[in-house]
C-alpha cells in the first residue's frame, strides 16, 4: 500500500532558528532568588530546543563562575544539564565568556560540550556577517575595566588565585561581583541615545572599516535593537538585554533578527 505516502498526518516541518541571549548572572542575589530565573531559563530552552539551529550564549551568564582544575562551582546544574541536552543532540552552543565568568576553562567544553569563544569573532550565519562579542572592555569609555580585565586575564593571578581554597575563593569573588552589581544599580539602567552609548560608537568604527549586517552584544543590559550607520555602511545593532529584569533574547530566523521577550 502507499497510503503512508499521502497521509494527511504528515509531519510538519520544523522551521529551525538560531538564539542569542546574554547577562542571566546565575547566582545573583541569592541561591533562592537565582533558582527562580534558572528555572525560567531552563524552560524557555526546552521551548526552543526543537527549533534550535544554534545558540549562542553572549557572556555572564553567570554572576561568578571560577574553575579549578577538579573542581566546579557549586549549584546551576539544571541550566548545566540542558545545555548537555543540545550539545548531545548536535545542537551547537556557543559560549562568549564575559566580565563575570571569564575564568571559564575546559569544563564547559570538555564535560558540558560548549564551543568557549573569548574574543570578538565574524561570522557568517545564514548569509548575513554578524559581529559577535559580550561587549566588555570594547569601545573609548570602558577603561577602568580593561585593566580590570587585563589582571583576571593575567596567568600568575591566576595562579594565585587557583592556590585559594575553593570554599573561600568562591566566597571572595562572589562577594565582589554581588558587590559590583549591585553598585551598578542595574533595574536604573536607561538608553543614553545613539550617540553616547559606547557599545554602539564601537560598532560605528569598526562599520567604517568593513560590512557588517548584524552586531549583537551583551554587557549593556538593555534591549536595544536600532540600525546604525557609518560612512557607505549600514547596519543592525543589538543589545540581548539581559534575564534579570528584561528576561529578552533575539532571535535569527531565516534573515531576519528580532528581539523577543520569554513568556
Amino acid at each position: 500500500m502507499l497510503f503512508h505516502k499521502f497521509s494527511i498526518f504528515a509531519k510538519k516541518e520544523i522551521i529551525k532558528k538560531t538564539y542569542f541571549i546574554s547577562d542571566v548572572h546565575l547566582g545573583l542575589p541569592n541561591a533562592t532568588e537565582s533558582l527562580k530565573r534558572e528555572k525560567k531559563l531552563v524552560r524557555w530552552l526546552e521551548s526552543i530546543r526543537e527549533h534550535t539551529e544554534a545558540l549562542y550564549l553572549m557572556g555572564d551568564i553567570f554572576d561568578f563562575w571560577y574553575e579549578y582544575r577538579r573542581v566546579v562551582p557549586k549549584g546551576q546544574v539544571r541550566f548545566l544539564a540542558k545545555i548537555a541536552e543540545f550539545t548531545d543532540a548536535g545542537i551547537p552552543v556557543y559560549f562568549y565568556t564575559g566580565n563575570h565568568d571569564i575564568w571559564a576553562y575546559r569544563y564547559f567544553e570538555d564535560e558540558i560540550g560548549m564551543k568557549i569563544i573569548r574574543k570578538p569573532t565574524i561570522t557568517k550565519i545564514n548569509g548575513k556577517t554578524f559581529y559577535l562579542a559580550h561587549g566588555d572592555g570594547l569601545g573609548p569609555k570602558d577603561k577602568s575595566f580593561k585593566l580590570l580585565k587585563w589582571v583576571f586575564t593575567n596567568k600568575t593571578a591566576q595562579w594565585l588565585f587557583s592556590r585559594l581554597h575553593p570554599d573561600f575563593a568562591l566566597f571572595l569573588g562572589n562577594s565582589w561581583s554581588r558587590k559590583k552589581r549591585y553598585s551598578e544599580n542595574l533595574d536604573n539602567l536607561e538608553y543614553k541615545g545613539e550617540n553616547d552609548e559606547w557599545l554602539i560608537l564601537y560598532a560605528k568604527e569598526i562599520l567604517k572599516e568593513q560590512k557588517i549586517d548584524v552586531f549583537i552584544f551583551g554587557h549593556r543590559h538593555i534591549p536595544i535593537d536600532i540600525e546604525i550607520k557609518s560612512k557607505d555602511n549600514k547596519a543592525q545593532f543589538i543589545n540581548t538585554g539581559d534575564w534579570i529584569s528584561n528576561f529578552t533574547y533575539a532571535e535569527l530566523e531565516n534573515k531576519n533578527i528580532q528581539l523577543k521577550k520569554a513568556e
